[in-house]
């Protein structure tokens, strides 16, 4: 994947050009052109010079992100660098001053009798040639107009520059034509009348001038308008602080924030912002209570005292840069309802010259003059808009994907902006999502002639090694008792299971009451015991010395704060809420029944997620929340994947959205916001689809009036203003409150398969042979085939696969695909 900075787009059939052309290339299989920042996204091995020499040869400009910039500055800078707008109020204001004199001629003398020297005084040609003058050094100011609307013409892909020159090119041609023909009534000595009539009613300089300077007002008020809808990101970039104080052989040295390197040594002073992500080696108590060790961001505000700090992450990998990188990669992407507007835009303008052409010809057949069939056919042109069609997508990502990042979502792609307001469920992972992610050991039970600590001490011996939460909840618990850990070795992790390690020579297992059934000896006594504890929401792990059972330590975690009160903002607008989790039956539920979560899917490994999540999509979207490793299949899987912020990196990478807050009640504020934001979405491709649908047949006359051409610029330059003021009402909404919470009236998705309309049941398959996960996922990936089985949970330790069915139940379809993969179909339980 490469990204570009493309210069010289002006329209949304601009952008459909350098999409087409890129997109031709051999080796590209996407290419997604964003006009509001003036980015390419281009995905396949074509190199970045055959990119780069695509856009030139469609007539514009492009450079790889990264690559020298005439002024050196950061990609994000130079891609949301407002030049545009100086250059446009300078042409504005020198063609105001040029318009202004033609206006009083032509209106001011003309109509309501101003003065003017007398030697213009019935001095129709000298009037004219002034208007012809004045009109010209307008259309030379804005001449960028007609290099690049008639380049564009010739090239075969006409844009909205080509709209514009035509408009403002034949009003000025026709009225060069009637001055050379008013000059040769000059010389055959006709009437004065007859000269004064084509004065009158067929000159159009004015519209030749105001055409161009209308559509300049509309260009700034546009550029100002999307300067507006970036002030996020802009800020953002803003807060990054541009150099850094280093400490070198202790004096300090000021050095631009690019020379920094890891592993340097700076100093924060109260006040100043810092530089770079590192960790504190030492410094004074400040408010967020940072001490010796504790990792801080870039951006961030020292408030009080003195912080020697060392470099971790500079440049691009640091935090802060990862946030604006997620924001600005946001507006390089497309929604998929900007689809439409592109199959649009790249018809669109060759369409209005057509209705142009059609228009002039038309009113010539009915009758009319040629100065009037050309003035509707001038207006037609003008007052077509393809940069409303272009904007409404795009102004309206970067507004919400501003929002989402002064809240703390970061949302990756313009895609997932808009599937995350289209979900019909969400799927929370427990530990770490749900709860707060740090277990600690509650009870311990043990049997035979085993003591509390001499359990704890072969438990800790064995988790040591692993990083699993209960692992460390366990360790923790051994460390505050004093216990030192034995010496292992052949440590071995099952996931979803347990763990095994031998310790003086004897085989040491701790898991899960299924680990335990099938690798050691448990009397009825002691798994009702670990049965009670699951059934009070803790999770019991077991533990054996050389296959007998020597007791059970269990651990609970509690939910966060906020997960009731998340779940409950997920039912209010319609989300059906399915928790997810690898613990057991009992544990699952308790903690789902504390949080209001209805729907619990449990005893699920981690690479049974995401066929769980599969499932699941066959009625719907889905959005996945989760925040570790094992969670990441499913992540990728879902519609959207939702990160927590405080989640694993291989997390955070898989999830279209991270929260950076970690706070669950983020996810309902994702929702809002992905609903508002495709609410705004369709409310800007409605304006600018309709204003064309009315003004373009009222341009053409169809309504019986004639719409003078000057008029219809005004209208055109008004248009994006509309579009882009829209998209700022954006901000208004407030994604933290559920005050308007409401269901969707429908699914937005239909169900993948008419079957999952029916009720679902389950059935159990017994199968022989299965030894291992790989035997489970083969065995599952052949029944999940079947058109009546949504969803496959194998587990080889017990032989079985639960079924979750969404047809009618083929026990010969079923033996089939069992044996077809070598394994031992042995019946059927309901």
């Amino acid at each position: 994947m490469k990204d570009f900075i493309v210069t010289g787009m002006s329209c949304a059939a601009c952008q459909a050009r350098v999409e087409r052309a890129v997109g031709s290339l051999d080796g590209v299989t996407s290419c997604a052109v964003s006009l509001l920042t003036n980015s390419m996204r281009v995905e396949g091995t074509a190199s970045a010079e055959d990119v780069v020499r695509a856009v030139e040869k469609a007539g514009y400009g492009a450079r790889e992100k990264g690559a020298a910039a005439p002024e050196r500055s950061s990609d994000a800078e130079e891609m949301l660098r407002d030049r545009e707008t100086p250059v446009l109020k300078r042409r504005l204001v020198l063609s105001v001053a040029f318009l202004l004199i033609l206006m009083y001629i032509t209106m001011g003398h003309n109509m309501w009798g101003w003065h003017v020297p007398s030697y213009f005084d019935h001095n129709h040609l000298g009037l004219t040639l002034t208007q012809l003058l004045l009109s010209g050094a307008v259309m030379v100011i804005n001449r960028k107009f007609f290099t690049s609307g008639f380049r564009s013409l010739i090239s075969g892909a006409p844009n909205m520059d080509t709209l514009v020159a035509l408009g403002s090119t034949v009003s000025f041609a026709w009225s060069t034509l009637m001055f050379f023909k008013m000059c040769g009534m000059i010389t055959h000595g006709d009437d004065n009348m007859a000269l004064m009539g084509i004065y009158h009613s067929e000159l159009y300089y004015e519209s030749a001038a105001m055409i161009p300077a209308l559509i300049t007002v509309g260009k700034l008020l546009e550029s100002i308008s999307k300067g507006k809808t970036t002030n996020a990101l802009k800020s953002l970039i803003k807060l990054a602080p541009k150099t850094a104080t280093l400490l070198v052989d202790g004096e300090e040295r000021l050095v631009a924030i690019d020379d920094v390197q890891p592993g340097d040594v700076f100093a924060v002073k109260p006040g100043e912002s810092i530089p770079v992500d590192e960790s504190a080696l030492t410094g004074e108590s400040v408010p967020v209570d940072k001490s010796e060790d504790d990792r801080v961001s870039a951006a961030t505000i020292n408030r009080s005292g003195y912080l020697v700090c060392r470099a971790v992450k500079v440049g691009e990998d640091t935090t802060y840069s990862q946030i604006i990188r997620m924001v600005s990669d946001a507006a390089a992407t497309k929604a998929p309802i900007a689809r439409v507007a592109d199959r649009a835009s790249g018809i669109f303008v060759p369409a209005v010259i057509g209705i142009a052409f059609i228009t002039v010809i038309g009113w010539l057949i009915a009758g009319a003059e040629l100065g009037d069939a050309l003035a509707r056919g001038i207006s037609v042109l003008v007052i077509s808009c393809p940069c409303a069609l272009g904007l409404a997508t795009p102004v309206a990502v970067m507004v919400g994907n501003g929002l989402g990042a002064r809240r703390g979502i970061l949302i990756k792609t313009g895609e997932a902006l808009e599937t995350v307001g289209k979900v019909d469920a969400v799927v929370l992972d427990k530990t770490g999502t749900v709860t707060e992610g740090a277990p600690t050991v509650t009870d311990i039970i043990t049997f035979g002639n085993a003591g509390e600590d001499e359990l704890l001490r072969t438990a800790y011996s064995l988790e040591k090694q692993s990083e699993h939460p209960l692992a460390k909840a366990i360790t923790e618990s051994a460390e505050a008792r004093g216990i030192t850990a034995a010496r292992t070795s052949d440590f071995q992790v099952l996931p979803g299971l347990g763990v095994r390690a031998v310790c003086d020579g004897k085989v040491l297992i701790g898991g899960n009451r299924k680990y335990i059934e099938a690798n050691a000896s448990a009397n009825d006594d002691a798994i009702a015991s670990g049965d009670a504890l699951a059934a009070e929401g803790k999770t019991p792990i077991f533990f054996a010395e050389d296959g007998a059972l020597i007791g059970v330590i269990a651990v609970a975690d509690r939910i966060k704060e906020t997960s009731r009160g998340a779940v409950d903002s997920l039912r209010k607008l319609g989300i059906k809420v399915v928790m997810l989790t690898g613990d057991n039956e009992s544990a699952a539920r308790y903690i789902a029944d504390d949080a209001g979560i209805e729907d619990v899917i449990a005893n699920v490994l981690p690479d049974q997620k995401e066929a769980a999540i599969r499932a699941l999509q066959k009625d719907g979207r889905v959005a996945m929340v989760g925040d570790g490793i094992n969670d990441a299949p499913a992540l990728t899987r879902a519609d959207v994947g939702i990160a927590i912020g405080a989640g694993t990196d291989v997390a955070i990478d898989s999830a279209d959205i991270v929260l950076v807050r970690s706070d669950l009640s983020d996810v309902a504020a994702s929702i809002r916001l992905g609903r508002g934001t495709l609410r705004n979405i369709r409310q800007n491709l409605f304006w600018a689809f309709f204003y064309n649908l009315i003004c373009i047949p009222l341009a053409a006359g169809l309504f019986g009036l004639k719409l003078d051409p000057m008029i219809a610029a005004a209208a055109m330059s008004l248009s994006s203003v509309t579009v882009c003021m829209n998209a700022l009402r954006l901000n208004l909404l407030d994604v933290g409150s559920g005050k308007h919470d409401r269901p969707l009236r429908k699914s937005t998705k239909a169900p993948r398969d008419d079957k999952k309309e029916k009720t679902p049941s389950r059935a159990i398959v017994r199968v022989g042979g299965m030894m291992c996960s790989h035997c489970e996922a083969a065995v599952a990936g052949a029944l999940e085939a079947l058109d009546f089985v949504g969803e496959a949970l194998a587990d080889h330790a017990s032989g079985t696969v639960s079924l979750t069915l969404c047809g009618a139940l083929d026990a010969d379809a079923v033996k089939a695909a069992v044996e077809g993969k070598g394994y031992t179909f042995g019946g059927i339980e309901s």
